[in-house]
């Protein structure tokens, strides 16, 4: 019975704590300090709350890997209004946790209905506690909101404030080892990154010798905690300021007990680190990662090497273990456009080469799974700073499925029309072309090569466009047969992986008069020859790259009949045409977009072929508006070219919007008027159900001839229906 009562004592004694934690490791959190002693542990949003003594406290600081802070709890008070909870505050005891010649600071979170904003909350919450200091000291401490002997914590949950003394006194995340202001790209939170390891079983895989590889290291976060847990090394150990230390119970004598201990263990378990290892293709990154590495006293225990995730190799004379990543997102890559082909390729890398490894990725991008022909055994919920970003673990490389049955037939397809295709685009001078078109009905997708020029040249790209799949084609196989294509082109194109770029087509919903699948990152832009003449292609940042390929013919048809003419290019994309008109020896050209991007676009292609006199005009303006204004003035143009958007609802536009089968009659009209006598318009369009209203054209003494078939390229001639172009003439 006294033991029992003794047990009761102590409890009812011991000091509250609550670790906060990032959210989806509350768990994981609070199995690392049941695991160092502490009492009564539970899990709770973001968090977990535990008992014990100040050694508890001080063990939850240093070992706690997947904590943020350490909070001691000191009261709760009411918080109905913002006068209950400064007499509440005032009243705490307030001398028994800093002196009035300490400073202190406040960080409070969390609102209720009558305490709304936080930084009123923590304003009342000092005003109390240096008022109490007034009526004790006759005077009060100091506030430093940047270095505090004492940080104070006020959590507002409805009508109750919790008070907590900070004893970690910032971010547990800050273990020390990373340089203020240099960390690569999209790097992840140490504790988060800790969290994925525990939860990816690294301490037992380390146990029996496993190794870890990281093939996106970054700054080496993941294999530098990584080398901590195995060593059992505090993650604290390294950190120079704690929020204690300026605490009125600080027990310093304790605290360099726990510090000799960590040491001691941290020497003992350097020998324990199974091989680490951390490439990634910046080799600015991986010395961004030595220096990490270094600081955190563990050079020899990791090794960095600058290496393309898809060109992996198993380490020789190691156990499998396990691959942990953060794969890039955009944030470190060019364009999410380049992400498809990577995740492919990495995939194939880690089921040919890896067999018996653990696969572990933390990511945001919804497409990952499908993106690495991958399903994921378990899928935890994680967060990273605010952004969704599951936790997959795939279980042993040797479990995921190979390329399905019918990607030998596409590899042999796109093989035997590279070796054609390629041999004919050298002969006629042409620096991008068709290659593949849907061949194989299972593999619904096209695929473009770019083949660089000038400053690029040597350099070859391919744009693969997976068509939108039918409803009654199963989403997932397809996501396989495009992950699987994109896993052997690279190979079978012997070009680099960043090199594939992967984006669905579908018919444009409004906006630009161009589909854009919104601009995915940044420009990766590039030169392609076309018949003797160089054009700037982007291949990442919207859905078409700059040149129309099944164009070709037709801007080589406006070249032939450009000589000592005027010639007008209405919804002129990047200019294309017109520089194919000025190399044709049009006396003049006008050029009209509504974008100011394209028409830059457009300007820069012309200089880069040498066109830059006055003759050629550039206008911003929305093409059909401009028609009916040009309608009333003298301007006339002996060749037009014409190729509008199949639809538009750009807010440019005003309340209209623009359907081409709907409203090409009228605007064929009004271009026929613009034309000198005997002029010719030259008039395109993509919609492949295309039916023109000749009745509409007759009545208005415009003639129109289909002329599609002389302007289909060879490339395309398996599909004819890419485009319908019309030689448009006054009757």
């Amino acid at each position: 019975m006294s033991d029992v009562r003794h047990e009761k004592q102590a409890a009812d004694t011991a000091l509250e704590f609550f670790a906060p934690c990032p959210q989806g490791l509350e768990g994981v959190c609070a199995a690392e300090l049941k695991a160092a002693g502490s009492h009564r542990v539970r899990p709770l949003k973001s968090g977990g709350a535990f008992f014990g003594e100040f050694e508890d406290g001080y063990r939850a600081c240093l070992w706690s890997r997947t904590a943020s802070r350490v909070l001691l709890v000191i009261a709760r008070i009411d918080a109905n209004d913002a006068d209950a909870l400064y007499n509440g505050a005032k009243a705490l005891l307030w001398e028994q946790h800093l002196s009035v010649d300490s400073s202190f600071a406040v960080d409070a979170s969390g609102t209720n209905d009558e305490l709304r904003n936080t930084q009123f909350t923590g304003m009342r919450l000092k005003d109390a506690l240096c008022d109490r200091f007034r009526e004790l000291e006759g005077r009060r401490p100091n506030v430093d909101s940047t270095h505090p002997d004492v940080l104070v914590n006020v959590a507002l949950r409805g009508q109750r404030a919790t008070i907590s003394i900070d004893l970690a006194g910032g971010s547990l995340h800050r273990r020390g080892y990373r340089k203020p202001g240099k960390q690569a790209a999209a790097p992840l939170k140490e504790a988060l990154a800790a969290g994925m390891l525990l939860l990816a079983d690294w301490p037992q895989v380390a146990a029996r010798g496993g190794a870890l590889l990281d093939p996106f290291c970054g700054s080496g976060t993941l294999c530098i905690e990584a080398a901590l847990i195995a060593g059992d090394v505090a993650p604290g150990i390294l950190r120079s300021h704690w929020g204690f230390e300026g605490w009125a119970q600080h027990d310093a004598a304790l605290w360099e007990r726990l510090l000799d201990e960590a040491d001691a263990r941290a020497e003992a378990g350097r020998a324990k680190i199974p091989p680490i290892m951390g490439s990634d293709i910046d080799p600015a990154a991986i010395q961004l990662a030595q220096d990490c590495v270094n600081r955190a006293g563990l050079a020899g225990c990791i090794t960095l090497s600058v290496q393309d995730a898809c060109d992996l190799q198993a380490p020789a004379g190691v156990k499998p273990g396990l691959i942990v990543c953060n794969p890039p997102y955009g944030e470190r890559m060019s364009s999410r456009a380049q992400l498809p082909a990577l995740y492919a390729g990495f995939a194939s890398c880690v089921r040919s080469r890896f067999d018996g490894w653990q696969l572990a990725i933390i990511s945001s991008d919804p497409a990952l799974d499908s993106g690495l022909g991958m399903e994921p055994q378990q899928l935890i919920p994680l967060f990273n700073g605010r952004i969704e970003s599951p936790l997959h673990l795939y279980g042993s490389s040797t479990q995921q499925p190979e390329l399905l049955e019918g990607t030998a037939q596409f590899v042999a397809r796109i093989k035997k029309m590279y070796a054609h295709r390629r041999k004919w685009a050298r002969k006629q001078g042409i620096g991008c072309y068709r290659l593949y078109d849907a061949d194989l009905p299972d593999y619904n997708m096209a695929i473009d090569i770019y083949v660089g020029a000038g400053p690029d040249d040597g350099q070859t790209w391919a744009q693969v466009y997976e068509y939108a799949a039918p409803a009654h084609i199963d989403a997932a196989k397809a996501a396989r047969r495009l992950s699987d294509a994109l896993r052997v082109l690279p190979q079978v194109l012997e070009i680099p992986v960043d090199h594939v770029f992967s984006k669905q087509r579908r018919r444009a919903k409004g906006g630009s008069q161009y589909a854009d699948e919104a601009a995915s990152g940044e420009s990766v832009r590039a030169y392609v020859e076309e018949y003797g003449l160089v054009f700037e292609v982007d291949m990442a940042s919207y859905l078409d790259t700059g040149i129309f390929p099944d164009h070709r013919e037709t801007r080589a048809k406006l070249r032939g009949l450009a000589a000592g003419k005027r010639f007008l290019n209405l919804f002129a994309y990047t200019g294309t045409a017109t520089v194919y008109a000025a190399d044709g020896d049009a006396t003049a050209t006008t050029t009209v977009d509504m974008s100011q991007t394209y028409l830059a676009w457009a300007q820069r292609n012309m200089q880069a072929n040498g066109f830059t006199g006055p003759e050629h005009e550039f206008v911003r303006a929305d093409a059909l508006r401009w028609v009916t204004e040009q309608r009333h003035s003298r301007n006339r143009w002996d060749l037009i070219f014409v190729d509008p958007p199949t639809f538009s609802n750009s807010s440019k536009m005003g309340s209209r919007s623009w359907d081409v089968q709907r409203d090409h009659a009228e605007l064929l009209i009004g271009v026929s008027r613009l034309l000198t006598p005997g002029g010719v318009a030259i008039f395109s369009t993509n919609m492949r159900d295309f039916q023109l209203d000749e009745a509409t054209l007759a009545k208005a003494g415009v003639v129109a001839r289909d002329i599609t078939a002389s302007t289909i390229p060879d490339d395309f001639a398996r599909h004819a229906k890419v485009h319908r172009v019309f030689e448009i003439r006054r009757a």
